[in-house]
């Protein structure tokens, strides 16, 4: 209790330390130029969250570390050339830059590089390495407001080469129709050995986001279909969904469903590691389902600050009986985050924070491991920096 007591108190000065007031927010070219900035073909901005994370393991020992880390930092230009051609930049300076074996020659470091061209007030497209178009409100949100993520978005690939059609129905309803890579690396690397290789590894997703009753309730809406390997395919399948309840609170509710004929997320095929290897396929599990739950409720209690509570609810399920490997639940786990959150500028994102993040992870029978709980207490800051 002496060492959890000395690093909240040494946390919490260190978040008061980096608090400042100001009244504006400019770039630092307008800051030190003194000349405004008046153009909008590039606009420059470093990504960051960065904190001092105190990790526990009740399990074991307690204490298991404390450092600090810098979770997120990425680089981004923006901007647009015309009224009708624009384009986006965005790379994690904090990943590896392989990519020489990669199916699109891009580096994996690279999450956005691409063109967008408006062609009339309802059609649009964007070409290019990007975001995958899954629904979710939380999986569009910036990385770095991003505490922890759920299992399910963490073990995704995210970001691949490809073509986005959107098309704006009305002002209040878009949809969104795109065509991707299904992975980044090559098919070994994706699922191991022994499936036979699909003619067209693509991604299609077909995307709906609504506004509705004036802003009080919008949607995130998508259904996917991935090819996999030759003849297996993942379907995938998120719901999200965002209430304002009024300028103080607002939540959202995110439903995701995954049916992976190739366990893509790799978590399942993590637990049969000690089954035959005959029966996973290339050491992959087969048939592998994952269902998702995630909640956050906002609460800006003053114009400043912010108070946070989240929930997570995530199972990891065979769909299918093979050999010795049974169908059924294999792993329910649980995600519960508090915090609090400062943002010193009136016209900035800039906000420090003091999270408390906790997982807790319960397997059945079926599995031949023993469930555990790990904690995390984090002071930091986050910030996207305009830099030009």
């Amino acid at each position: 209790m002496k060492k959890l007591a000395l690093l909240i108190l040494v946390m919490g000065c260190a978040a008061g330390a980096f608090a400042q007031n100001a009244t504006n927010e400019k770039t630092l070219f307008e800051r030190v130029t003194q000349i405004e900035k008046k153009m909008d073909w590039f606009n420059f901005y470093l990504n960051m969250q960065g904190s001092f994370d105190a990790s526990f393991n009740y399990d074991q020992s307690g204490l298991s570390e404390a450092a600090f880390k810098m979770r997120q930092f990425r680089i981004e230009a923006k901007g647009n050339i015309t009224p009708w051609l624009s384009y986006r930049w965005r790379q994690r300076l904090n990943r590896g830059n392989n990519g020489g074996n990669n199916i699109d020659n891009m580096p994996t470091s690279i999450d956005i590089a691409g063109i967008g061209v408006k062609l009339n007030d309802q059609f649009s497209f964007f070409a290019g390495k990007q975001c995958a178009a899954y629904g979710g409100i939380e999986f569009d949100l910036n990385p770095i407001e991003i505490y922890e993520y759920s299992d399910m978005i963490e073990n995704m690939s995210n970001f691949m080469t490809g073509l986005n059609i959107a098309y704006q129905i009305c002002d209040n309803h878009q949809l969104q129709f795109q065509i991707l890579d299904s992975r980044n690396g090559s098919q070994d690397e994706t699922y191991g050995p022994g499936f036979e290789k699909s003619r067209a590894p693509l991604l299609y997703t077909l995307n709906w986001n609504g506004n509705l009753f004036d802003g009080i309730y919008k949607t995130r809406w998508s259904a996917s279909v991935m090819s996999e390997t030759k003849d297996k395919q993942m379907y995938y399948y998120a719901l999200g969904n965002d209430f304002t309840f009024s300028k103080k609170v607002n939540m959202f509710v995110d439903f995701m469903y995954s049916d992976e004929q190739i366990d893509r997320k790799g978590i399942i095929t993590g637990m049969l590691e000690n089954k035959d290897a005959a029966l996973l396929d290339g050491h992959n599990a087969l048939d592998a389902e994952y269902l998702s739950v995630v909640t956050k409720v906002n609460y800006r209690f003053q114009p400043k600050w912010n108070a946070f509570v989240k929930g997570m609810y995530e199972t990891a399920s065979v769909s299918k009986t093979r050999g010795d490997i049974e169908k059924g639940n294999y792993r329910t786990s649980y995600g519960y985050l508090a915090g609090i959150e400062y943002y010193p500028l009136e016209d900035s994102n800039l906000h420090f924070f003091c999270t408390f993040v906790g997982r807790s992870y319960k397997f059945t029978d079926r599995v031949a491991q023993k469930g555990y709980n790990t904690q995390r207490l984090e002071v930091g800051f986050i910030y996207q920096l305009p830099m030009f």
